[in-house]
């Protein structure tokens, strides 16, 4: 339930739902990961359309490499077949090791310029078999064909070291020609693939 404190002010009993267009979560669609080499979700398949509202999140859920020290990452498709928009962005991360060792600092490696490479979002994640990576990707108005479209993530992970990794990226794709709307978004890992985990893409109105 969502928007459930908008309505509920004044009110001595329960809990109240907020009107359908008060910030409501819809969900479209989930997808499971076996051992899967990418997870995407394209426009115009499996009840995806990425015009249908301004705010698109994708939730990860216990999301597990193959492989020890691959990198977690995602691409967008601009009305193209390829998945390399041109993207800037920045990554951050804090980090906390099982040896009491901490970090926060910018990731120069994968802070991209100007760039139509992959986009990562955790790298080294760690391959033991209690390890995982939780979190969510945003994007705003993808289809928007004025603007360059603004995307950013949060995820917690084990980190191969071991240790736990809190990372943050942001930055905007299509700076080379606005009028290319986001059509697809493409997860994947650098090495092997994608053992398990979900994915839920949601639209907020």
């Amino acid at each position: 339930m969502s928007g459930i404190i908008a309505q509920n002010s004044g009110r001595h009993t329960g809990l109240v739902k907020a009107a359908s267009a008060a910030g409501t979560w819809n969900l479209i669609k989930t997808y499971t990961a076996s051992s899967s080499d990418d997870l995407t979700f394209v426009s115009g398949t499996d009840d995806v359309d990425f015009s249908a509202y301004n705010v698109f999140v994708f939730k990860f859920i216990d999301i597990h490499p193959e492989t020890d020290t691959a990198d977690f990452q995602v691409n967008f498709r601009d009305e193209d077949t390829n998945y390399d928009a041109t993207k800037t962005t920045h990554l951050f991360v804090a980090s906390h090791t099982e040896a009491d060792a901490t970090s926060l600092a910018r990731n120069d490696t994968y802070s991209i310029a100007n760039s139509t490479a992959v986009q990562v979002l955790a790298y080294s994640m760690g391959g033991d078999a209690d390890a995982s990576l939780c979190g969510e990707l945003k994007i705003w108005n993808p289809s928007s064909t004025t603007f360059t479209k603004n995307f950013g993530s949060r995820v917690a992970y084990m980190h191969s070291a071991p240790a736990a990794y809190d990372a943050y990226m942001g930055g905007y794709c299509t700076q080379d020609d606005p009028s290319k709307a986001i059509d697809g978004v493409q997860f994947t890992m650098s090495a092997d693939s994608i053992q398990s985990g979900q994915i839920s893409l949601y639209g907020i109105t």
